[in-house]
């Protein structure tokens, strides 16, 4: 069976297993279709959570982005930290209070809180926002990997995962997306982790990639470790060495820390904890997320080593033996003749990998051509005519995709890969479609536009909706404004600055009225969107940023993706400065609060 007819196979599969159970599943209630009737097993909605939180930016995007990175990989591992941090956060310090307060959606529960119609609508247009951006990254991703897979243009891919988020999402909602999430976990962690041990075998002789990453580099007779041998590699090819540390600690803390609390305060990955029957389950749900989540984030630093070390010897074969520039690079020749390099003619049709004999010499040379002149490359470069570095375009989206193909494994473990990769987008697609569909058909129309809108009016309105953000973010997806794990980080400065900061004054401050919480999300929305604005443009459409987007020009060296931080740091201010200066929250709303955190018949044994 040829690769293609297997990519069909696997990825044709797992489909008819979503709209399955999305139609075993169909949501007949507006509580089936926000919160999946509060009836789901803890260990299931960890999973389902898992699957929903862990997106193409995980999936694809993070390993590239680790792979890829030009000041080393170290500085990536930002990622990593901020988003295993930030559940961690999630779980102990929201979810359990949130699903205590038993309401559907975050702008409800805001909204209530802080007794404030306007609060609700102004947490509605920051869900809104932050699940756009996000969702942008998700069709990214679902594009990139039909493109090379089912080879068929990205718009085209965009179609078709589009239609298939249609069918499972707006009839299932909440209910069918859970148990659809269910599916796509088990498949795209099998997919993630198989072919990673595969890589991990032959590079480091160990069957787990998280101790190949720290053990010998087999194919050198594991004399060295392997991370010695990349950072050897990629060094005498005039890059960066791997494991170099970052050049600005300031901002890597405040993107870290802005991941964290976006994590925490993203409204589609919230919404999953209401759908437990119990609080105690709240918690329990989100320690076996983390646990799950956990199978995947610790195999990613891993893959993006590998993947980095397999495409450098490729260019450079006899860097598996020796020193890379003791032999010749890749030929140009043996990329169109060997089947084991069949691979970068496939991904040069995607547009998403490209290279060029600039000198005309057949070889195709891939280095740092920005390296300093006394540097062994650069010499070598002038006394042999190199023009310049000629893979002149490697995506960060494409690393994880083209792995398995690059290390020559079986083509089924190719189409597990394919199969895994949209199962991670369109799992967090349908997350934040929904999240977006509740926000418009509850929070506005029911909260604000209708109040007494029927039950089946309801539910219309929340498929309606869902259709209508599937069209957008389609749109979107067609434009994106980078690859996914930069947009989805900006859409978590976004979260970090607006949602986060009011969650956890809503919980833990009985002080905070809602003119301070209006104040402070205000805050931190303009502040934040202002700050990216400047450095990306419009909605991120290039040519249309106010400032270059480069360090030198970033205010105190923060960049537009750690700003999140700072525009929390300004929204808990002004929330707590208008507060203060304006009347106490009612009685029964600091009786409410109260009640969210101190477990009913706490201290009772101390009255008499």
């Amino acid at each position: 069976m040829d690769q293609f007819t297997l990519n069909l196979v696997f990825v044709g599969i797992t489909f008819a297993i979503y709209v399955g159970i999305a139609v075993w599943a169909r949501a007949g209630s507006t509580a089936e279709f926000y919160a999946a009737g509060q009836g789901v097993n803890p260990v299931l909605n960890g999973m389902a959570t898992g699957a929903d939180w862990m997106s193409a930016a995980s999936f694809i995007s993070m390993a590239g982005i680790i792979a890829l990175a030009p000041a080393g990989g170290y500085t990536q591992s930002a990622f990593l930290m901020g988003w295993t941090g930030g559940y961690v956060l999630l779980a102990l310090l929201l979810a359990p209070y949130l699903r205590k307060f038993g309401k559907f959606t975050v702008p409800e529960f805001i909204g209530d809180r802080f007794y404030s119609g306007g609060a609700r609508l102004l947490a509605v247009v920051c869900l809104i926002i932050i699940s756009i951006t996000y969702v942008i990254g998700q069709m990214r991703g679902v594009g990139v990997t039909f493109s090379r897979f089912l080879e068929v243009s990205t718009d085209m891919g965009l179609y078709i995962g589009a239609a298939i988020v249609f069918a499972y999402a707006v009839f299932g909602g909440m209910k069918g997306i859970t148990y659809t999430q269910v599916a796509q976990y088990i498949v795209l962690i099998i997919a993630y982790t198989v072919p990673a041990a595969f890589i991990s075998i032959n590079l480091t002789d160990s069957i787990f990639p998280q101790l190949g990453l720290i053990g010998n580099y087999a194919p050198g007779g594991g004399s060295v470790t392997f991370l010695s041998k990349l950072d050897q590699v990629v060094t005498e090819l005039g890059f960066t060495a791997y494991t170099a540390d970052t050049t600005s600690m300031l901002n890597m803390f405040l993107f870290t820390m802005s991941l964290m609390i976006g994590t925490a305060g993203l409204p589609h990955v919230i919404i999953r904890f209401f759908t437990v029957p119990k609080v105690a389950d709240a918690r329990s749900s989100a320690g076996w997320a983390l646990v799950f989540i956990a199978l995947l984030y610790t195999v990613a630093p891993a893959v993006g080593s590998m993947a980095r070390m397999n495409l450098t010897t490729t260019m450079w074969p006899a860097a598996i033996s020796g020193p890379a520039l003791s032999g010749n690079a890749v030929s140009r020749a043996d990329i169109d003749s060997k089947p084991e390099l069949s691979w970068i003619r496939t991904w040069e049709k995607t547009g998403l990998l490209a290279m060029e004999d600039k000198n005309g010499d057949g070889m195709i040379q891939y280095y740092n051509d920005k390296a300093p002149a006394d540097h062994p490359v650069s010499i070598m470069a002038k006394e042999k005519g190199w023009k310049g570095n000629e893979l002149t375009k490697v995506d960060n989206d494409i690393m994880v995709l083209a792995n398995p193909e690059i290390a020559a494994l079986p083509g089924w473990v190719i189409a597990l890969v394919a199969a895994g990769a949209l199962a991670a987008a369109l799992s967090t697609a349908a997350g934040l479609l929904l999240a977006i569909s509740s926000a418009i058909s509850h929070d506005l129309i029911k909260g604000s536009i209708n109040p007494n809108i029927s039950e089946k009016g309801e539910l219309l309105a929340a498929r309606v909706s869902m259709a209508f953000a599937i069209v957008v973010a389609t749109w979107l997806g067609l434009n994106p404004p980078g690859f996914a794990a930069q947009v989805v980080a900006l859409a978590f400065g976004l979260a970090a600055a607006t949602i986060f900061p009011a969650l956890m004054m809503g919980i833990f401050s009985k002080r905070i009225n809602k003119q301070g919480a209006i104040a402070g999300m205000l805050v931190g929305l303009v502040f934040t969107s202002v700050y990216i604005f400047i450095y990306k443009g419009w909605f991120f459409i290039p040519g249309t940023n106010m400032l270059p987007d480069t360090p030198a020009n970033y205010l105190f060296g923060i960049s537009p993706l750690s700003i999140g931080t700072v525009g929390a740091i300004l929204n808990f201010v002004a929330a707590f400065v208008v507060s203060s200066a304006t009347e106490e929250p009612p009685k029964h709303v600091q009786e409410l609060v109260e009640s969210i955190r101190i477990p009913k018949g706490a201290g009772a044994a101390t009255h008499h």
